[in-house]
């Protein structure tokens, strides 16, 4: 089995990217991160230690123009799968269409609920007895595309919207790097838009034990 080549694009701390290193350091993981690229020169996420690529791309530009030097990026690098961790911008149909199926995304809410952002105040204000966090692949439609893996809490009255998003965030850092190393492990298959998990059972018993 060949080793899956992982990029991630982020926009700041880079709180998952570092799940996702730890996750690929693992003997039984066979993915490595080749390259991270962030819209951010001052991410924090970029000091992260590992041997792969680390590419800024100006912020400033037009849409269409970063999005040209993004893809010129990932035609060097070539990678099996993207991953999106914090990373702020929306990509328009010229990114996703060139990597189909092959762009991930991790999003503070149950999708479909509170898309967007401001995902716990908008939870908290609705008066939602759960949240959590959805892993799912990236289409053209804002925070759409099929759902890979959710991760459900229960959401107490007097919580914060801070202390719900570190509730969540620690899920996130548990199932994110779970689900590459089921695409490292080719266990992950997507078939008009519906998603295929080999071994759902023990992902699901994954999922129950966060």
């Amino acid at each position: 089995m060949g080793m899956l080549k992982v990029v991630v694009l982020i926009s700041g701390r880079g709180s998952n990217l570092k799940a996702i290193i730890d996750k690929c350091s693992k003997k039984d993981v066979p993915a490595k991160i080749i390259g991270v690229i962030s819209n951010n020169s001052n991410a924090s996420g970029l000091k992260s230690n590992g041997k792969f690529k680390k590419i800024i791309i100006n912020n400033e530009l037009h849409k269409k123009e970063f999005e040209i030097k993004l893809q010129n990026h990932l035609k060097v690098l070539k990678p099996d799968l993207i991953c999106l961790a914090g990373f702020m911008k929306i990509l328009s149909p010229f990114i996703i269409k060139r990597w189909k199926n092959k762009i991930i995304n991790v999003h503070p809410s149950l999708l479909p609920a509170f898309k967007g952002l401001n995902t716990h105040e908008r939870a908290l204000n609705a008066g939602v007895k759960k949240s959590g966090c959805t892993i799912h692949f990236v289409d053209e439609s804002l925070d759409g595309g099929s759902i890979i893996a959710q991760v459900a809490t229960a959401i107490n009255k007097k919580m914060t919207s801070n202390e719900l998003s570190k509730k969540i965030l620690k899920m996130e850092h548990k199932i994110y790097p779970e689900i590459v190393k089921l695409f490292a492990k080719k266990e992950i298959s997507v078939k008009k838009n519906k998603v295929f998990i080999k071994d759902e059972k023990k992902l699901n018993f994954f999922i129950k034990n966060i």
